[in-house]
């Protein structure tokens, strides 16, 4: 018997002995993975988990009716915070191997910090480990700063300071250019903001025990551009592409900021707190501000921002905000084509005025649970504020689909990287 557990995929049906309608039967060195007519890809992955919770450590795909996609469900099936690694993909006809590598090395990354604690991913060391990882994909085309602490407040990013000023970890700005075109003053192609709360106590507005305790994931949106960029530029992407992940700890503290505080951003508006656990919008305000300044034509922003998203779509899809409409719409198709799936909501330029407060231009929420109705595209309203070109070429993903608090029949507890593919695909396109 071979010391291998391989997995092989069948287009037909199982025997009768191992149930009706299984998409899973055991042979004597492995597995076999048995293709239903519906919802293909989804019975794959959920094989791949089955196989994972028998406890095998090393699988090995074999046979001519695997393709890319059905390795890749397999793969995301298959691993967990505990198992990152453990699948050998095979090369034949229908699959492209390089594509599963890139595929893989960015979402391990990308599993990595957010499935790590908060204590060894922190602002400075997320930002630090995302430019590293960045780097070392094309060594000689990346170049970065990290703006700490009270620089932040000398350049004017207001938010990000203010949300991170009760951690004695500061918050940072990084800013990254990857610029593989050889020319100092090319135009940037694209920028990318991500939200990088490292982790979410809500401040004053505090989260309960078991509403805190997954919000390690709360830089999900700073790992997830970061990874979408890594795996467009193992594509091949030959454009300048602009980074800037806004990292902090929204911490309790003396220094901590407080609800009634007004913030007056760089661009002038004012914002009055009334809810500090609303402040993944107030850290992606200065990084959409600072995206802007690229004169980049497409800004895409991803955050795990609202529980009002999660309601909407559920985890199984990440929400799709924009006022370029046709933006949206496009960006869905990607998503589609990359086998993410991801649902517009509602976002018009009157969602801008829907969080008033009496002492300043707007609030950054409402004093409701949630936000109130309506929510998320209250956040992405928001947002609004604070892109170029009345929203033209801006989209925002709100990550509802990017972290599952407890495994289930197709993940495993943790990241998922729903996303990644989608900015990726976005960047090949539209750059």
């Amino acid at each position: 018997m071979s010391d291998k557990f391989i997995v092989r995929l069948s287009e037909q049906a199982a025997a009768p002995h191992w149930g009706q309608g299984t998409s899973l039967s055991f042979t004597e060195d492995g597995a076999t993975i048995h293709l239903q007519e519906t919802e293909t890809l989804k019975n794959v992955q959920k094989a791949a988990r089955s196989i994972a919770q028998q406890g095998v450590k090393n699988v090995t795909l074999l046979g001519d009716v695997w393709c890319t996609e059905s390795q890749w469900a397999f793969y995301q099936g298959y691993v967990s915070p505990k198992q990152l690694s453990g699948v050998t993909f095979i090369e034949n006809a229908q699959s492209d191997l390089n594509e599963l590598i890139a595929l893989q090395k960015s979402a391990t990354w990308a599993r990595s910090m957010i499935n790590g604690t908060a204590e060894d991913v922190y602002p400075e060391s997320l930002a630090g480990n995302a430019a590293e990882f960045i780097q070392s994909l094309a060594p000689e085309h990346v170049s970065y700063q990290i703006i700490k602490g009270k620089a932040l407040l000398e350049q004017q990013w207001i938010g990000i300071h203010e949300v991170g000023r009760g951690s004695e970890r500061p918050p940072v700005l990084l800013e990254l250019d990857y610029n593989p075109t050889g020319d100092k003053d090319a135009p940037v192609s694209a920028a990318l903001v991500g939200k990088g709360i490292t982790f979410d106590s809500g401040g004053y507005s505090i989260k309960s025990s078991e509403g805190m305790l997954g919000m390690k994931c709360d830089m999900g949106g700073a790992a997830t551009v970061t990874a979408g960029l890594a795996l467009a530029i193992q594509r091949g992407m030959k454009k300048r592409i602009k980074l800037f992940l806004c990292c902090a700890e929204n911490l309790i503290s003396g220094h901590a900021y407080k609800l009634g505080d007004i913030l007056t951003y760089k661009n002038g508006t004012t914002v009055e707190i009334v809810n500090t656990d609303a402040e993944g919008r107030l850290v992606l305000a200065d990084g959409l501000m600072a995206a802007g300044e690229t004169g980049a034509e497409l800004i895409i922003d991803a955050a795990t921002l609202t529980g009002a998203a999660l309601v909407a779509v559920g985890q199984e899809y990440n929400a799709l905000f924009g006022l370029d409409k046709a933006l949206v719409n496009d960006v869905q198709q990607f998503a589609s084509d990359e086998f993410e799936a991801a649902w517009p909501l509602p976002l018009e330029p009157w969602h801008k005025n829907n969080c008033p407060s009496p002492y300043a231009d707007t609030a950054n929420s409402r004093a409701q649970k949630g936000g109130g109705f309506g929510g998320a595209s209250n956040a992405a309203g928001f947002l609004a504020r604070f892109v170029p070109n009345e929203g033209q070429g801006w989209v925002h993903i709100d990550l509802a689909a990017a972290f599952q608090n407890s495994a289930g029949g197709q993940w495993a507890a943790g990241a998922t990287t729903l996303g990644m593919r989608t900015i990726a695909r976005t960047l090949q396109e539209k750059a």
